[in-house]
């Protein structure tokens, strides 16, 4: 009987192509997002409605996560996987020029919403000695201008990773945290507005990582025996790495 993995976020990006390589490697897939014609293509073009279920609700909203989770049919309840990938970055400016709306949507999201689902299925993953994975960023390893909140909702989740791997080891369960670089996908158009200069300026000549490399190495995760726990994961194309630091100079009056 295949197994059931859960994968947040799965209408575009990251998420798809996990839910995609997952899917076929035989897992059974519930696919969550907020776009239902995009989830809806999904489980179309993975064909089977027996390998995909589509879930359409906002992970910000406790309530619509609980129903959506209940309303799970049989076969898709034992879930031994937990992919967190929904997450999203708002803005690039600096801290003093941002939109405290624009803060709180993505703290709702990278981090309320994260723990919300994890602790909704800890039973379930404790159940079958399972598998958590959260995606965080090298933005949660280096800061840069403009990272402010979102760098910290992504410190956020690789906190939070390593400290239930101390609280669920006993239970069997591994949590993973996937950490990518300089990766491309419609978060860029998501957190400059829709810019495609900007989009298009920042990937120029980089050869960033795809949401497919994303993929293969959570599906490598996936894949691994269970007691083998990979706790953190940075991953860079190889056009990215570290600059000097940076020094704000006094100018003369």
């Amino acid at each position: 009987m295949p197994k059931t993995a859960i994968v947040t976020g799965a209408t575009s990006g990251f998420g798809d192509a996990i839910a995609r390589r997952l899917a076929a490697d035989g897992w059974r897939i519930v696919a969550t997002g907020r776009r239902r014609d995009r989830l809806d293509a999904l489980a179309d073009t993975l064909g089977k409605p027996d390998i995909v279920h589509p879930l359409c609700f906002d992970i910000r909203d406790e309530a619509a996560t609980r129903a959506a989770l209940q309303s799970l049919p049989e076969e898709f309840q034992d879930i031994a996987v937990l992919v967190n990938n929904a997450g999203l970055a708002l803005g690039t400016g600096p801290a003093q020029d941002c939109d405290l709306e624009q803060w709180r949507a993505m703290i709702d999201t990278n981090i309320t919403g994260l723990v919300t689902i994890t602790r909704l299925l800890l039973d379930r993953l404790i159940a079958r000695r399972g598998l958590i994975v959260n995606l965080a960023s090298i933005a949660s390893n280096w800061p840069y201008p403009g990272g402010n909140v979102y760098g910290g909702t992504k410190a956020f989740v690789k906190q939070f990773s390593l400290d239930l791997r101390c609280d669920l080891a006993a239970h069997g369960v591994r949590v993973t945290s996937i950490e990518p670089g300089l990766s491309e996908s419609e978060f860029t158009l998501v957190r400059t507005g829709g810019d495609t200069a900007a989009y298009d300026a920042l990937y120029a000549g980089a050869n960033p990582l795809q949401p497919e490399d994303i993929a293969e190495t959570v599906r490598w995760v996936v894949s691994l025996p269970p007691h083998v726990a990979i706790n953190s994961l940075e991953i860079m194309p190889v056009s990215q790495s570290w600059s000097p630091f940076r020094i704000q100079r006094d100018t003369p009056a």
